[in-house]
């Protein structure tokens, strides 16, 4: 921060909205945050010697002649090793108790990585999760959303994927967490004992909701770190997108700007994508891979929020619970990961395509099965056995409380195979089937 002796001090506002505060200055420099009536501001518009200043706590009760300090630099974080195994509020500042962090500052929300200096994605991150693993791989250096509804327990999907996932460093944001959210995930993260290789930043549910801008930027921060600095695969898990978008509306229509689909800002597409451009893969090892939640308004995909989401990002993970079973599984139709070609057969095991392939074919047939049944049609005895294939499949492969490896997963789908089809019928080639094969027990 710029010493007292160098910050610029006025003590005059010319206006005053219930996001922003403008007045005459002079010197100041875009995005630069500042101090008014001792609440943080950063400045967001300017134009001749009139700057205009977004309050983050909103602006109710400052006067006219508050004092409004200019702090000489924009948001920024400390970086080093140290940050391992901390938790951060959307300003960059330890609320675990713990210190403050030596190290070289950056600023945040700086661009992303130069398209030159970036590689095709070609390493797999395994999270242990069928419903990923299996169908939706995932790839370092890969942008993928989570579409989820609000009532379904994705933070407990995130907490699981970080704990589960084989990298170098986790970094957690965390926007609009409710306290319940936030504790449950450090809980998780130190009784397990992972805390070394997790940085989280959070904003509750009681803080401010446009500090929420602030948390994907720091995260980002974070992860460019450990990434092109150390080298390190890093995976970046944001809650809730939504959360962050909704702020983002907040602040245009609080500085009254025209607003766009679903009252959502007209800048929405570029404000999504200059988070999910960070994800790489770099020459060097180092990635940043981004898994992302966005919770649906009444499972609405058009809404502006997911709509813009998928044109960024390379494909999709639904949660949905599962009616025959109760679990919470991961959709194999909705889903989609558009990278998963790169890794699938080539790091994991040469029968990976064709059996993903069989078993959703399979369970897609079962669904068939379901609705000949609820529309009063007889069922074949291949019907009977797709719906017992279908609860199965769901339980032991699709549920998110499923932990294994690629290749117990794939012997799982070959078991399956066995109890309930013929060789004829899961259609996978006689070169495989002569390999994996198990019959029913």
């Amino acid at each position: 921060m710029a010493s007292k002796a160098y910050q610029r001090i006025y003590t005059r506002l010319d206006g005053i909205t219930k996001a922003t505060v403008s007045l005459k200055a002079s010197g100041v420099s875009n995005d630069e945050l500042a101090v008014v009536a001792g609440r943080l501001a950063q400045v967001v518009k300017m134009k001749d010697d009139t700057v205009t200043l977004q309050v983050y706590s909103g602006t109710e009760g400052i006067p006219t002649n508050a004092e409004i300090v200019f702090l000489g630099e924009p948001p920024a974080l400390n970086v080093s090793d140290d940050l391992a195994g901390r938790f951060f509020n959307a300003y960059g500042k330890p609320i675990d108790g713990g210190p403050e962090i030596q190290g070289e500052r950056r600023q945040i929300g700086g661009p992303s990585v130069n398209p030159y200096k970036r590689k095709q994605p070609s390493q797999l991150i395994p999270t242990g999760i069928a419903g990923i693993d299996l169908n939706n791989t995932i790839v370092s250096g890969q942008k993928i959303p989570f579409f989820a509804d609000p009532d379904q327990p994705y933070n407990q999907v995130m907490a699981q994927v970080a704990l589960r996932a084989d990298v170098d460093k986790i970094i957690l944001g965390g926007m609009g967490l409710s306290n319940d959210d936030y504790l449950y995930f450090r809980q998780q993260f130190e009784s397990a004992g992972a805390l070394d290789k997790i940085v989280s930043f959070v904003n509750t549910t009681e803080q401010p909701p446009v500090e929420r801008l602030l948390i994907p930027d720091m995260a980002l921060a974070a992860a460019e770190y450990f990434a092109v600095d150390k080298n390190e695969k890093v995976l970046v898990l944001l809650t809730d997108m939504t959360l962050y978008a909704d702020a983002l509306s907040i602040v245009s229509n609080r500085m009254d700007q025209i607003p766009s689909k679903d009252s959502m800002p007209g800048s929405l597409y570029s404000d999504l994508a200059k988070i999910y451009e960070k994800a790489v893969q770099l020459p060097d090892g180092g990635s940043i891979t981004i898994i992302a939640v966005t919770t649906l308004n009444d499972g609405d995909i058009t809404h502006a929020i997911p709509d813009n989401t998928g044109y960024i990002t390379e494909g999709q993970l639904y949660l949905r619970t599962d009616t025959d079973t109760g679990k919470i599984i991961i959709d194999p139709f909705r889903s989609l990961s558009r990278l998963k070609q790169l890794v699938i057969g080539k790091q994991t095991r040469e029968d990976h395509s064709q059996v993903m392939n069989a078993a959703v074919r399979l369970y897609s047939d079962a669904a068939n099965a379901k609705t000949k049944l609820e529309n009063g049609f007889d069922l074949s005895d291949y019907d009977l056995r797709c719906l017992d294939y279908a609860k199965e499949y769901s339980t032991r492969l699709l549920a998110i409380d499923v932990n294994i490896s690629i290749d117990e997963m794939l012997d799982t789908a070959w078991e399956l195979f066995g109890k309930y089809f013929t060789k004829a019928e899961i259609g996978i080639k006689e070169e495989f089937i002569s390999k994996y094969w198990k019959e029913r027990a």
